[in-house]
């Protein structure tokens, strides 16, 4: 695939921005940054519309640990094209690990009126309000999560996390419960679970 991409390289343009474009993503699955960020600047050089590239760009920047500027590439590639959801989706990472939460959840609930039923999302959204210390929320986005992925032991067991430390002994109990039916491995759930067996 690298060795097609690679002779995409000398063709017009547009053909060498897609091409960069792949090969920057390919490189960034190998980890090798230094090789990702020069296949995204020739992406980005070849096309500074292509989101995609941009994307990429944006990619290498977060993986070096510069988030500011990953923003800008994030959202350059989102005037670029609204609908780019990987962009959003990074640029509200990004936001996170910068910690501001409000932009990072405006961009997780713009995510969400786009891809309704996407795990990540629904996860991300409810992490967030975790962290915005509103369990109420987290709870009702965990809920969406479940009807998604209704098998995922750790999301049981976030949800069993939540509703004891809001004081609801008998949900904690059942999404425990229902974590250690799915994963009877996590030492964390086994504990609780024995701790209330004790009460």
């Amino acid at each position: 695939a690298r060795e097609t991409l690679k002779m995409l390289e000398k063709k017009d343009s547009r053909a060498k921005s897609a091409a960069a474009t792949n090969l920057s993503f390919l490189y960034c699955l190998e980890n090798d940054l230094e090789q990702a960020a020069n296949y995204a600047d020739l992406a980005v050089k070849s096309d500074s519309y292509n989101p995609a590239a941009l994307t990429n760009k944006g990619n290498t920047l977060f993986a070096s640990g510069d988030y500011e500027k990953a923003v800008e590439f994030y959202k350059e590639a989102l005037r670029n094209d609204s609908s780019c959801t990987e962009a959003l989706y990074n640029l509200g990472l990004t936001y996170k690990k910068l910690n501001r939460i409000d932009e990072a959840l405006d961009c997780f609930l713009k995510l969400h009126a786009i891809l309704q039923n996407d795990a990540r999302v629904l996860y991300q959204i409810a992490n967030l309000y975790e962290i915005m210390e509103d369990p109420n929320q987290a709870i009702e986005w965990l809920l969406k999560l479940i009807s998604v992925v209704p098998t995922d032991p750790h999301v049981l067991a976030k949800l069993g996390k939540l509703y004891d430390s809001e004081g609801d002994k008998s949900q904690a109990f059942h999404y425990y419960n229902e974590s250690y039916r799915y994963f009877p491995s996590n030492i964390e759930v086994i504990e609780w679970l024995g701790a209330y067996y004790i009460d």
